[in-house]
């Protein structure tokens, strides 16, 4: 099996050509740097510019369910700028231009990095939220249709796709405006469209049908596709050697974040939706309830989404009312409210059902019970999804780190522990775009 090298790791360490596994002693010390100083005009965090002519620094953007944001770190891990940006809502006839909000926002990120540490980038990665897909000109790279969303249900299709697929089966666009190569993707997005990561390539059943030929090439993630285009280089400044590499899944991302590496251990991210990764040594793939496994060198991160999560409680509260509120909860009272929280029609995971409709009422009169109840409620949905995984015969969770602005609630925190039964702890990073920096640091030492 053919390997390759992590770089920059202070630790040489060879795996396998579909590993991301950074083992603890290979993660560089993470510090972050003073002085930091916010714009209001971007949520721009710069954490020191002072740095050494000679030093390199590598770039991971996120794009999220509701927005998007970079880390920006050196070879050790430290962060030395991050930014984050929400997606402007460009509608065209009352519906949402998607390609062009998340256009607008990639070239606004990449403004967002400060100047006098442009030149010093020398790759750079990006996430995406997964199963987004859309179809583009093979010659312009232009879209041909709307983005169809992850969580947007396709009734219609799903019979074709049941009569020649097999019983149970389960952010390169933005990538392409960065290094005009197109056609590639990662086997973490490349999972559900259908590639089979054990055999490492796309199965027989879907190459034989007569649109195989859209499918795009596929490489491990953080794998450099190709140079920073000249235009994008000169018009913001960016090193001549910086590189683009394939990037990841928004949790997978994270996951890579929190630096997990042990069998047992969990990683829930809590953002505008609820994902969780396992993981697991061995592989767990079962359509009827959502769930899929991605590998990690010799193991897998088994898991699923949930389409509950933070957008439903940011339809109903503000972010100042639910740090308010979350502070007259006691977290170790149990809620006798029982809710199914969704922001719309449809869910994929523990119960894979597009028809299923949000459950969110009786409504109490107070709003701190309402939200005690809703968080529990979640809690309940993410406990549900651990069991299932150990039904289907992944490694039973033993620990859960939590990554994504849910992380930050502490009454959160302590409710779903007392529900999971289990330890549950905020990750030492809790970004994505972290995660998806230190892929950016894996492919800057291999070569195009």
């Amino acid at each position: 099996m053919s390997t390759f090298v992590y770089p920059s790791l202070l630790y040489p360490h060879r795996l396998p050509r579909q590993g991301l596994l950074l083992t603890e002693k290979h993660f560089p010390k993470i510090r972050r740097r003073m002085a930091s100083r916010m714009s209001a005009k971007c949520n721009h965090e710069i954490l020191d510019s002072n740095i050494q002519k000679t030093e390199q620094l590598y770039l991971g953007i996120d794009f999220g369910t509701s927005g998007a944001r970079f880390a920006l770190i050196d070879k050790e891990g430290a962060v030395l700028s991050e930014s984050k940006r929400a997606y402007p809502q460009l509608v065209v006839r009352e519906i949402i231009e998607w390609g062009s909000s998340w256009k607008q926002t990639l070239f606004s990120l990449l403004e967002d990095v400060p100047i006098d540490l442009r030149s010093y980038i020398v790759s750079i990665s990006i996430d995406g939220t997964s199963a987004t897909t859309i179809i583009i000109d093979s010659k312009t790279g232009e879209l041909l249709s709307r983005p169809f969303l992850y969580n947007e249900s396709l009734s219609d299709a799903l019979p074709f796709v049941s009569s020649i697929a097999p019983k149970n089966h389960t952010a390169d666009w933005l990538l392409w405006l960065l290094h005009g190569k197109l056609g590639v993707t990662d086997y973490n997005n490349a999972l559900k469209v259908g590639y089979d990561p054990e055999a490492d390539s796309y199965p027989n059943w879907l190459l034989s049908q007569p649109f195989s030929v859209l499918l795009p090439s596929v490489k491990a993630p953080g794998t450099p596709i190709g140079c920073l285009k000249e235009d994008i280089r000169l018009q913001f400044g960016f090193s001549k050697n910086c590189v683009v590499c394939t990037g990841t899944t928004d949790s997978i991302a994270a996951f890579l974040a929190a630096r997990v590496t042990q069998p047992g251990k969990a990683v829930t991210s809590l953002g505008s939706t609820l994902a969780i990764k396992l993981l697991s040594t061995s592989s767990v793939e079962d359509s009827r309830y959502g769930v899929y496994s991605h590998r990690f060198d010799d193991k897998w991160l088994v898991g699923g989404a949930s389409n509950t999560g933070g957008s439903v409680l940011k339809q109903i509260f503000t972010d100042r009312q639910l740090e308010f509120l979350s502070k007259e909860i006691n977290p170790l009272v149990a809620s006798s409210l029982d809710y199914y929280p969704l922001p719309s029609k449809g869910e994929r995971f523990p119960i894979a059902d597009p028809d299923m409709m949000p459950r969110l009422n009786p409504r109490p009169q107070s709003d701190a019970e309402y939200l005690h109840g809703l968080f529990e409620s979640i809690a309940r949905i993410e406990a549900k999804g651990y069991r299932l995984l150990k039904e289907l015969g992944a490694t039973e969770v033993e620990e859960v780190f939590t990554a994504g602005g849910g992380a930050k609630n502490e009454q959160w925190r302590k409710i779903r522990e007392r529900l999971l039964g289990l330890p549950v702890r905020r990750a030492l990073q809790t970004e994505a775009s972290y995660g998806v920096a230190l892929l950016a640091l894996k492919g800057a030492g291999q070569k195009i």
